[in-house]
Order: C-alpha cells, then structure tokens, then sequence
C-alpha cells in the first residue's frame, strides 16, 4: 500500500531560550527537520513527504535548504493556527488512498523498526501509534494531595501516528476540540479503537536544549557503530 509522510513542524524556540525555530536549530551539519525528513527517505525514497510549515518560515526553511545542499525532495504546506489545523491542511493535500504517517518535525530519532512496525499495523488495524512503557513512577494529583498509580497500565506516546489516509482524514472533519493533543485523540473521538505498537525510547522530541545535546549524541553513536 502506499505511503505518505506528513511531518508537522509549527513549534517555536521559546523553550530552547531562542528566537530560532527548533525544527531549523543545527543538528551537527543539517538542521534538525532535515535529519527527520531523511528517515522517512531512508525508509521509502519513493514516498511522497509533506513538510507543514508556518507560511513565515518558508523563506527561511528554502534558505537553509540551499546553505546545506539539502535536496531530498518534499512538498511544503501551509500550517494553520493549531496543529489540529495543520495536519487538516496537509491530509488535504492528498488525495490517493495509502498509509499516511503524521510525525514531529523534532523527532529526528525514529528508527527504522518502529516505523515497519507502524506501517504494518496500521496496514492491520487501520491505525498505529508507536509508545513506550513509562519507568519511572507516576503519582496523580488529587486536589489536596497526591497518590501513587500503577505505572504499568500508562505509555510515553510518540509519533509517527500512522492512519489509513480515508480514516484520518475523515476525523479530521470533525470541529477542533482543546482534548486533541494528538492524532489518535481525534481519531478516537470519531469513534475508532486505538493501537499500540512499540516505539523506541531513542525517539524523543527535542523541546529544550538538554533534548538537542542527547540528540547529537546519540546520532554521534549511531555514525560510530554504523
């Protein structure tokens, strides 16, 4: 079956202390969306992938595209207020039945298993969401206090949150609601079980500047191993 990737990348530095959108931040010699953009190439160079971009940034994103020679072919759209808004936007722009995985544009990280993995449940289920078990311990806020809960009945979701494209799109009819923190809650609102597949621990999201210097490590690890 078909694939597409849509990788969504509207977030800001204001976490990271910079004026520099996190996606475009340098990730040893390219930029950080330019390392996730080229694991979904590696996956599948035939795959069509659509980069979301806040209109304000497409100069800048052709810019850095041009300084470091970075010619993987990609399609950029124009994102919306809301990420919700966003990935409406880019699921627009296809119009071909297919896997469609929905990614951060600041988890550069994914590795080839958990997007197999993805592909071939949704291809199953009709959806796939890559998650990892939580290890440390969670405690739940009662008003006055606090109290334990039971660690091993909760996940770190991650994305690429993976659809069959007619599914995906068709919650994505549905009006915007602030619970939409990701795509399996607007599809589970439109009425569909959700599935787990496992991800990997490696696939963070780079938000502040802690998650940038893992990032280069781990990348430096791979480069030696590899």
């Amino acid at each position: 079956m078909k694939k597409f990737a849509l990788i969504v990348a509207g977030g800001t530095g204001s976490r990271m202390g910079s004026t520099l959108p996190k996606q475009f931040m340098r990730l040893g010699e390219e930029s950080v969306l330019m390392h996730t953009i080229r694991v979904f190439h590696r996956f599948d160079s035939g795959m069509p992938v659509l980069v979301v971009l806040p209109v304000n940034e497409f100069s800048k994103w052709k810019e850095l595209c041009s300084q470091c020679r970075f010619v993987i072919p990609h399609q950029v759209i124009a994102g919306g207020e809301r990420r919700f808004f966003s990935v409406r936007n880019g699921l627009d722009a296809i119009t071909e039945e297919g896997i469609i995985f929905i990614h951060d544009g600041v988890r550069p990280l994914v590795n080839m298993e958990t997007l197999e993995r993805c592909y071939n449940g949704a291809q199953e289920h009709s959806n796939a969401i890559p998650a990892v078990p939580v290890t440390e311990s969670l405690r739940e806020s009662t008003g006055d206090g606090s109290r334990a809960v039971d660690r091993t009945k909760y996940f770190h979701v991650q994305t690429p949150q993976t659809f069959r494209v007619s599914i995906i799109k068709e919650a994505y009819h549905q009006e915007y609601r602030k619970q939409f923190t990701d795509d399996a809650s607007v599809l589970e609102n439109a009425g569909y079980n959700i599935h787990l597949v496992k991800g990997n621990y490696e696939n963070i999201k780079i938000t502040r500047p802690i998650d940038l210097i893992i990032a280069e490590t781990l990348i430096r690890y791979s480069a030696m191993k590899s």
